[in-house]
């Protein structure tokens, strides 16, 4: 690995443990069985929370999205609200990988947590899965008083491909007008379907662990499924990202999405958009799994504290609860 020594000491061990993905059309049932067979779920009660599975009515007639619902069992009145939306890809992954992170946020921030189970690409390209993501927050908005949720704190946010489809719901929002989102909170998000493109100029130290340039053009090309690339589906395409909400963005150093990142919130600055970016050296795409590395519990702490910024909130517990 000629950027091994780039990595964080303490990301090692984790780094040699997760080849990177050979992510192709003949691979990808195994991989997505392989994160599935991943995914631990945590105890509601040890978290203060109650977990339920509800079936939110698709848009326009399209199947029902299965969601997780995480609601603190305090009895709070006008909570926040965080839509998450998991990342793969935009090819796999589903809600119960992110289950104990959901249950901190809810615990620790008083908030209700509503994790949709999106349709995934090659099967269902663009607009499927940012569909389904819009169909989850109109059900957050129009279900509100059930929830207990104050509409002027709703937040949006995701991981890798859930924080491309993040930054896209919030774009399809702002565009359409009907909704206010507070907050996007986006965890190393796939935004720029140029990153490694074939002829595209890369970074040589971007890119070799955990999610390649060739998985990312697997990705893209399944997500987008012979559409044109252009906004939402692709945000860094978008003309303008005035009047998005204030943002807060992290990324590793060695993370393929660095550079794209960096170009998004420097947008975001220059259209007038509250933009905190944050950069953590050594660090590759995925790397808050070494839960155990100080990088890694910063990045817990990190995200935990600017969520609740936000959101208008206090961290009712440590993040390390």
């Amino acid at each position: 690995m000629k950027t091994r020594h780039l990595v964080d000491p303490d990301l090692l061990a984790i780094a040699d443990a997760f080849p990177p993905i050979d992510l192709q059309e003949s691979t990808l049932q195994g991989i997505r069985t392989m994160f599935a067979e991943m995914s631990v779920m945590g105890d509601p009660a040890a978290f203060g929370v109650t977990r339920r599975e509800v079936k939110v009515p698709g848009l326009d007639g399209a199947p029902d999205v299965r969601c997780l619902v995480y609601t603190p069992n305090a009895s709070d009145k006008a909570r926040p609200a965080f839509l998450h939306i998991h990342g793969g890809g935009y090819v796999m992954g589903s809600p119960e990988g992110s289950d104990i992170r959901n249950m901190r946020v809810a615990s620790a921030l008083g908030a209700v947590v509503v994790a949709p189970d999106y349709r995934v690409a090659p099967e269902h390209p663009y607009p499927a899965p940012l569909d389904d993501c819009a169909a989850a927050l109109a059900w957050v908005f129009g279900n509100a008083e059930e929830l207990g949720v104050d509409t002027k704190r709703v937040a949006v946010g995701g991981d890798s491909a859930g924080g491309g489809l993040a930054a896209a719901l919030c774009l399809r929002t702002r565009d359409e007008g009907r909704l206010s989102i507070t907050f996007q909170h986006l965890v190393y998000p796939m935004l720029d379907d140029r990153t490694a493109a074939h002829g595209t100029p890369l970074d040589p130290i971007v890119g070799e662990y955990v999610w390649t340039p060739a998985a990312n053009r697997f990705g893209w090309g399944a997500y987008l499924g012979g559409n044109t690339p252009s906004a939402p589906a692709v945000p860094a395409r978008a003309e303008s990202l005035a009047g998005l909400p204030p943002t807060w963005i992290n990324i590793g150093a060695l993370d393929l999405f660095l550079d794209e990142n960096i170009a998004y919130a420097r947008r975001l600055l220059a259209d007038g958009v509250a933009t905190e970016l944050v950069i953590y050296p050594g660090a590759f795409h995925g790397f808050q799994v070494a839960v155990e590395a100080p990088v890694a519990r910063r990045f817990e702490r990190d995200y935990l504290e600017s969520l609740a910024r936000g959101l208008g909130c206090q961290i009712k517990q440590p993040a390390s609860a």
